[in-house]
């Protein structure tokens, strides 16, 4: 069982990384009382792994004696339950623009005369949980995007390709319209049309004859070669950007022949690669 813990400031983010965990498989919930911790833990060990992942969000709405909630970890830790704790952060200044922006009331305001001081004080009532906590995020420089990778390197399942963006290539035809869900869209259009071979008509972009009439001349493993130089710049960039899935699109007219091919070998390409790629022909069924 995975338990994570989120905690820190109000403002700096925890209701997104929440939302984002949720995104890779964890079930979340959001402000539990402390003694019901320990219940909930019991529960997804003994469940059949529909809790196997979970993230609880507390902050300062648990009150400012955190006793409580460190009796509950405390109670996970004699269960031989772990868990980690991330602490969520951000200078005075972004929350206080955060605030502004969102309209939103700090939950300590009513006890004191500015955001400021509210901020100043919920830093202190959270102290001892953040040097309790394994995992500290600094967001006041950190874009939606980038802390969606940041928690994707983080908690991404463990493996080869943990934390690693998924990318699915796909053929399509143009006659059929683009693919609704395209990132990257390619045109191969001008490569050798096998459809005007009537022998290798019937035939696809994944059969050997026609993968060696697409390819020769030349011309499509240099659009190959340069392709790939795009591609594999362009993938550790929208990576670094949070960008969780990549669908790359590669059409000719019928998503028969040359789109198949060529789709086909950039998938090996990113496969061999490392990168965990899908691959798919959208209109290899149709006329």
């Amino acid at each position: 069982m995975e338990f994570v813990i989120i905690s820190g400031l109000s403002g700096a983010g925890k209701s997104k990384a929440a939302s984002f965990m949720e995104d890779m498989d964890f079930f979340c919930v959001d402000n539990l009382p402390a003694p019901l911790i320990p219940k909930f833990a019991e529960l997804g060990i003994a469940g059949t792994g529909e809790y196997d992942r979970v993230v609880l969000v507390t902050d300062i709405r648990s009150g400012a004696n955190f006793e409580g909630f460190f009796q509950a970890l405390d109670a996970l830790e004699q269960m031989k339950c772990t868990y980690r704790i991330l602490f969520m952060e951000a200078d005075d200044g972004a929350i206080i623009k955060r605030y502004k922006e969102t309209r939103r009331s700090h939950p300590l305001a009513e006890e004191c005369d500015s955001l400021a001081e509210a901020i100043d004080l919920e830093r202190q009532m959270l102290a001892p949980l953040r040097t309790r906590a394994d995992k500290i995020i600094d967001t006041t420089n950190l874009s939606t995007a980038k802390l969606k990778g940041v928690l994707r390197q983080m908690f991404g399942r463990a493996g080869a390709n943990q934390g690693q963006m998924e990318v699915r290539v796909t053929s399509f035809g143009f006659k059929h319209g683009l693919p609704m869900e395209a990132d990257l869209v390619f045109d191969v259009r001008f490569l050798p049309n096998p459809y005007y071979v009537l022998d290798l008509r019937t035939q696809t972009g994944l059969d050997t004859r026609v993968r060696d009439y697409v390819f020769h001349g030349g011309q499509a493993e240099e659009f190959l070669k340069r392709l790939w130089e795009l591609v594999s710049w362009l993938l550790p960039r929208y990576e670094e950007e949070g960008k969780t899935a990549l669908v790359i699109c590669v059409g000719c007219t019928g998503g028969h022949h040359r789109s198949v091919a060529i789709a086909h070998a950039l998938a090996e390409r990113l496969r061999a690669q490392g990168w965990p790629a899908a691959e798919s022909h959208r209109d290899l069924g149709r006329t």
